[in-house]
């Protein structure tokens, strides 16, 4: 009794100082290394103030800003069926389970063992007789051990554990929000192709008529050959440029299968005529609290506190591991046996072990934490400062192609009103083909450079969800 009464009390004081820890405390490092504040808002825009990362707020269905039934219908199965996607998730959930297996290193182990043997034998030393002499024997132990925190190097690990489990997290919802990204500049793509090809079609359709007008103008005599010929050219390389739209279309076609999980051969995505570039209005007050869901930025600020768990971690090594143990056995030639008191044996333990000398290895793994924080408190930083950097780009390119757009629509309408004049005054002899030429293919490039921008603006918009973490309302 007066040993169970001292192991007590020295497991009750253990248990006390399991509380003590001596890893750095944590805190978020700041985004810029130098003593200069970050702006408190964009240039592009005025308005936003300076955000945190924050990775636990709901992005929202942003794809819908689109106005596009079918996109909803892809992005839909791209969070089910993208293999990215469900890598991500793979990792994540492994990161889970790696915080179950650290937590559970605050609790004592237990084991149970058991034996059954049967041995035999014969000959004059086993019985006077002559004979054989067998026996058998049961045997039953229970043991368990525990090793306190006394240091925090459990609790450190379960820390760090845990923000690598929330930078798995991040890097789950920005793989999900990257992949959404892809597929929507993909199928914007498609359809920009589609409506290439619906607008070179027509064209192709006007070069032919305009072909027939110089051959029955030669076939009079009223025009040359040259009109022929340059109205065939003309009309040759606008079907040239139609099989390169259909080459293009086919490209984005196969990107998008294999982004909803789904192989290219079979996969098929029809032409939609009533297909517009909406362009989503981008609000004037957006808050640069958005910044705060940009995954990438909670991946690395997670990262970093791992790294400063691990240098608590390496410290802990500097201080001795004590443990408690408890065992207890029973032994007997017989099942009834077991349960007997004279039967049973049992042991307590304290144990405790320091290293003495290693010649600077526990001092080195302590350097190569600190070292390893340092560059995740770099990587943070940079993830920071380049997302404050893709904003304001994309800010700034929403607002330059909104103008652009203005002055393409403006030099696409004169374009075509210049290629109907001169095609009438062709028809009526008092221009030369090639001013029809030269107005035609000035109006193909204007029209095709307005769909452009139109799809770009669109692309920019996209690129600014993602930028900005994805959506656009601070409480979704």
């Amino acid at each position: 009794m007066p040993a169970l009464k001292s192991l007590a009390l020295a497991g009750s004081a253990l248990i006390l100082l399991s509380a003590c820890t001596v890893g750095p405390a944590y805190q978020r490092p700041d985004v810029t290394a130098s003593a200069a504040a970050l702006p408190a808002t964009y240039k592009a825009l005025d308005g936003w103030k300076v955000a945190t990362p924050g990775d636990l707020i709901d992005r929202g269905d942003w794809w819908t800003l689109l106005g596009d039934p079918q996109l909803d219908a892809l992005v839909a199965k791209v969070n089910v069926s993208n293999q990215t996607i469900a890598a991500a998730e793979a990792s994540y959930r492994q990161a889970r389970a790696l915080v179950r297996e650290q937590r559970a290193s605050l609790f004592p182990t237990i084991d149970l063992s058991g034996s059954a043997t049967r041995s035999g034998g014969s000959g004059s030393t086993t019985s006077s007789s002559g004979g054989s002499s067998r026996g058998q024997r049961y045997q039953a132990g229970i043991g368990a051990s525990w090793e306190p925190d006394l240091w925090g190097r459990i609790r450190q690990g379960i820390n760090g554990a845990k923000a690598s489990e929330q930078a798995s997290a991040a890097d789950l919802a920005g793989a999900r929000l990257s992949m959404q990204g892809e597929l929507a500049i993909n199928y914007l793509g498609l359809r920009q192709a589609d409506a290439e090809i619906d607008l070179v079609t027509r064209t192709v359709e006007g070069y032919q008529r305009s072909l027939q007008i110089t051959q029955n103008r030669y076939a009079a005599a009223i025009a040359p050959k040259s009109d022929v010929l340059q109205a065939t050219t003309q009309l040759a390389g606008a079907q040239a440029d139609l099989e390169s739209l259909r080459q293009t279309r086919a490209t984005y076609e196969n990107a998008i299968a294999t982004l909803v999980g789904e192989p290219a051969s079979g996969f098929r995505l029809a032409a939609d005529p009533a297909w517009r570039a909406h362009v989503p209005e981008i609000p004037a007050g957006v808050p640069s609290t958005l910044l705060e869901r940009r995954p990438d930025i909670a991946a690395a600020e997670r990262r970093v506190a791992a790294a400063n768990a691990d240098i608590g971690v390496a410290r802990a090594a500097f201080f001795p591991t004590i443990g408690l143990s408890a065992n207890g056995a029973t032994s007997g030639s017989a099942l009834g046996d077991l349960f007997s008191a004279s039967a049973n044996t049992w042991s307590l333990g304290l144990t405790a072990a320091q290293t003495l000398f290693d010649a600077g290895a526990r001092k080195a793994r302590v350097e190569q934490a600190r070292a390893s924080y340092d560059a995740s408190v770099a990587d943070y930083r940079q993830t920071a400062l380049a997302a404050f950097e893709d904003v304001e780009n994309q800010l700034t390119a929403a607002q330059v192609l909104e103008r652009r757009y203005a002055l393409l629509k403006t030099s696409s309408d004169a374009a075509d009103q210049t290629e109907q004049m001169l095609l009438n005054q062709y028809k009526a002899g008092q221009v030369a083909y090639t001013d029809v030429v030269t107005a035609q293919a000035s109006a193909l490039s204007a029209r095709r450079a307005l769909l452009t921008a139109a799809v770009a603006r669109q692309t920019t918009a996209v690129a600014l969800i993602q930028a900005l973490g994805g959506g656009w309302k601070p409480q979704a």
